[in-house]
């Protein structure tokens, strides 16, 4: 080999060598960086850091809030349950609630995000409340989820969490985790994760809408599509809270339009039974556990006012779902 060519090769060679160690340095200490100012609040970190975490989506701010050990009762769903107030709830019961809800989640999602927080409760807790809407009815093992989700975030993997670090969005939040971390800098997120949408909805004239309005009386399908069963999501919130046998758990069916509800002897009506039984079961074998139907047919499902579209209701409904929460906790005492 002409000795041009080999000074090339090597040249070549001492540049390639350098450069994956440059990109494994960089790497690696991007991991260490993303591990210690902990972008989400998880805790996973050695260093003492400020509480809580910047206003953002759900998804990723319920891992700090579900740590938060002021909040002794949780609320978990989607956003047929969001606006069920922590507030109102703990000034009815006098527990400390959080919203762990995740708008557009299923039954996969709401029982990763039970178990982050029973398992970062230094006691018991004293109430958990899940929105058992149709997902939830689900004959599928998997319990697909339609809307990305950070599972990682939330695994008992720790190799898993670490890997999940690397990736792009969590780049992006560095220099805002950040600041977020610096004295005196940076709005921390509502602790208890409320948001009211309804208020956002209104402004945006959603009620005043003619075609919003029509669409409420337009029949659709409801239970779920399962009749039969199997019914994995009862089983696998069944064993998930064996971890908890001293805590209430509340189930709660969310209120839908009239025109939701099932024709009497169809099939939808044979899902919607189904489902309900399994969800009943599970409340009659379970000590500490209570149904709660916003499903059943009542004047107050009659209503177009107290709907913003027919499956999500508004503040009076939502009043009321949390006087009957109340009532069943009370009862359990």
């Amino acid at each position: 080999m002409p000795a041009g060519t080999a000074a090339s090769e090597a040249r070549w060679a001492g540049f390639a060598r350098a450069f994956a160690a440059t990109a494994l340095v960089a790497l690696l200490g991007t991991l260490a960086l993303a591990w210690l100012i902990d972008p989400y609040g998880t805790g996973n970190t050695p260093l003492s850091l400020r509480e809580g975490v910047r206003p953002q989506g759900p998804r990723t701010a319920a891992a700090s809030r579900g740590r938060d050990p002021a909040f002794q009762g949780a609320i978990f769903g989607n956003s047929h349950v969001q606006l069920l107030s922590p507030e109102r709830l703990q000034a009815q019961t006098g527990i400390p609630f959080v919203s762990l809800i995740a708008p557009a989640s299923g039954p996969k999602e709401g029982l990763v995000l039970i178990d982050w927080y029973l398992r970062h409760r230094r006691e018991p807790a004293r109430a958990v409340v899940v929105g058992i809407d149709d997902l939830w009815c689900t004959a599928d093992p998997a319990m697909p989820n339609a809307k990305p989700f950070p599972f990682w975030l939330y695994s008992r993997d720790r190799a898993e969490y670490l890997v999940g670090l690397l990736r792009f969005d969590v780049l992006e939040e560095f220099q805002r985790r950040i600041v977020y971390l610096l004295p005196g800098r940076g709005e921390r997120a509502r602790p208890d994760g409320y948001w009211d949408y309804v208020r956002y909805s209104i402004g945006m004239g959603f009620y005043r809408d003619p075609a919003k309005r029509a669409e409420l009386e337009r029949p659709g399908p409801g239970g779920g599509g399962n009749a039969s069963g199997p019914w994995p999501a009862v089983q696998a919130l069944e064993t998930l809270m064996q971890a908890a046998p001293g805590t209430p758990l509340i189930l709660v069916r969310p209120p839908v339009y009239r025109s939701l509800l099932p024709v009497p002897g169809s099939t939808e009506a044979a899902a919607e039974a189904g489902c309900r039984g399994a969800f009943a079961g599970l409340a009659a074998r379970r000590p500490l556990t209570a149904l709660i139907d916003g499903r059943r047919d009542r004047p107050e499902l009659h209503d177009p006012n107290q709907f913003f579209d027919r499956s999500h209701y508004r503040q009076p409904l939502a009043r009321l779902v949390e006087a009957e929460i109340a009532a069943a906790l009370k009862a359990m005492r």
